[in-house]
C-alpha cells in the first residue's frame, strides 16, 4: 500500500523541522512549510532523497559553502538554495 500523499507531506514537514541541527531545522522547516504542499510525487521523492544526505551536508550546500554533488543537484536543491538566500533567518 502506498502512503497517502497528504500523510507523506506532513511526515516530510515534520522531518524537516527536526533534523538534529538547529540551523537546518530552521532552514528546512521554513522551506518545507512553503513548498512541500505544492510538490509533486517526483519532487517529494527528490526531497526525501536530499534529506537522507544528512543535515550538515544539506546546510553547507544550501548556503553555498560547498558545491552540491551531482546526484543532489536537482530542481529541489536549486529551490532550496534560493530559499536560503532570501526567505529564512539563518546566515551562512
Amino acid at each position: 500500500m502506498t502512503e497517502d500523499i497528504s500523510i507523506r507531506r506532513r511526515r516530510l514537514i515534520h522531518r524537516s523541522r527536526y533534523t538534529g541541527m538547529k540551523e537546518t531545522d530552521i532552514l528546512l522547516g521554513g522551506f518545507a512549510n512553503k513548498y512541500i504542499c505544492e510538490f509533486s510525487d517526483k519532487e517529494l521523492d527528490i526531497y526525501e532523497t536530499l534529506l537522507a544526505a544528512g543535515d550538515p551536508n544539506i546546510y553547507v550546500w544550501a548556503v553555498g559553502r560547498e558545491s552540491v554533488p551531482a546526484e543532489y543537484d536537482t530542481s529541489v536543491m536549486t529551490l532550496l538554495k534560493e530559499f536560503s538566500r532570501f526567505d529564512h533567518r539563518v546566515t551562512p
